[in-house]
This record gives structure tokens, sequence and C-alpha cells, in this order.
């Protein structure tokens, strides 16, 4: 059964409280959400979450290992030579495309942001290559300012499978969201939901019926909306 077609089951009064619980469970167990993109300083984040796109946090990871032992400022990765800076990344997915926003967001950090992560929303996303849910990941990560909540695939399939949304774009899905939960907690929901997706209920259909969130929502154990 497509995403589409997945029934609504809940008003919004039992997905307010159906989402409270599960960012009760998110926080308890996962108390201090960090991205598992490895990175040690702002800008490297930055090109690690945009080259992240369509792509494993793994697949990046292995990547930017070494990738990173040649690239760590903006200024260094504004000085990038163009084609061997796809050479380096190109067994990640489109990495053409995404030198040159990596390379272009290098350029305007260092041109116009002083070599600084910008620290609001407006500014972040005048970066190539940085949109919504990117934008909230960096802010988030770097300075613990959480103004929305970012939906990934992982968030946008657990969201679909526990009936908080009723939508499949992603933006859409993160107002959903921002709707039922607290501003104050948004910071648990998207590592939260990811770190669940990727080692206790992945994506494939399997027995999940004791996982801990279906237990506390069964039906979702018959709900799988197909990636989109």
């Amino acid at each position: 059964m497509s995403a589409l077609l997945l029934p609504v089951l809940s008003t919004t009064e039992e997905r307010v409280q159906r989402a409270r619980l599960i960012l009760a469970y998110l926080k308890k167990t996962y108390p201090t959400p960090v991205t598992e993109l490895t990175y040690e300083t702002p800008f490297q984040l930055v090109a690690a979450v945009m080259l992240s796109a369509q792509c494993t946090d793994k697949k990046v990871n292995h990547v930017t290992d070494t990738l990173y032992k040649k690239y760590r400022t903006a200024r260094d990765f504004a000085n990038a030579d163009f084609d061997m800076f796809v050479r380096e990344i190109s067994s990640i997915t489109f990495p053409a495309a995404k030198a040159k926003n990596v390379i272009a967001a290098g350029k305007l950090v260092q041109d116009e942001f002083g070599g600084e992560i910008p620290k609001t929303l407006e500014e972040l996303i005048r970066l190539p290559g940085v949109a919504y849910k990117s934008s909230h990941v960096i802010l988030g990560e770097l300075y613990n300012i959480w103004e929305g909540i970012p939906t990934d695939t992982h968030v946008r399939r657990l969201s679909l499978r526990f009936d908080l949304t009723s939508n499949t774009d992603l933006t859409k899905i993160s107002k959903d969201l921002e709707a039922l939960m607290p501003k104050e907690d948004w910071k648990y929901v998207n590592n939260g939901f990811v770190l669940y997706g990727r080692y206790v209920c992945p994506a494939l259909p399997h027995a999940c019926d004791e996982h801990p969130l279906t237990k506390i929502w069964p039906p979702a154990a018959e709900r799988w909306p197909k990636a989109k």
C-alpha cells in the first residue's frame, strides 16, 4: 500500500496525544540528540549535510573521513578545484551537483559571513543546496537553535506509520509535527526518529509488534508506506 493510500485513523486530538507519548519515548531513549555525520569544524558539518542528500550518513562519513583532512574551513572549500572535488566525492550520489553547491556555499560563507556559519534560517537558506530540512539540521546541531522539525526519509516514514500526518511532502510533514509537539522539544524529533528508524524499526516490512513505539500504537504494525 502506498503512503498516499494509508488510511487516516486518528482525530487531531488523538494525534496530539500519540505524538506526546512518542516524544516522551524519544526524549528518554535519545536524551542528547546529535547527528551521526562526522565533522570537526562548522563548515564541515554544512558540507556533510549537503552531501547527505539522498545518501546514507555511513557513505558520507566514509567519504569525508579522507576529504576532511584536506578541507576544513569555508575558505578551503571555496578554493577547491571543481573537477578534483567531484572526483573526491564520486562515490556518493550526484557528485557534480553537490560539488558545485558545496564550493559555492563555501565562497558565500567566506565572502559574506566572514567564514562563520550564519545563525538564522533566512541567512542559511541563501547557501546553495541548503533548504528547509538542512537549514534546521545545521542550526540545531551547531547552535542548538530549533526553529522547526527537519523531516528526512526516516521522519517521513515513521510519521506516516504512526498516523501523525496525512501529507507526504517533507515540509508539510514538518509543519504537521511542529503543530503536534511543544517547540521546546522539537530538537528530539528528527534525530530520535532517525536513530529509531535505523536501529530499531527499519523501512522494510517486518514483525515489529514488540517494538516500543508500536506498543504505543499497535496499528502501526500494519502500515508500511513506500519510499517517495
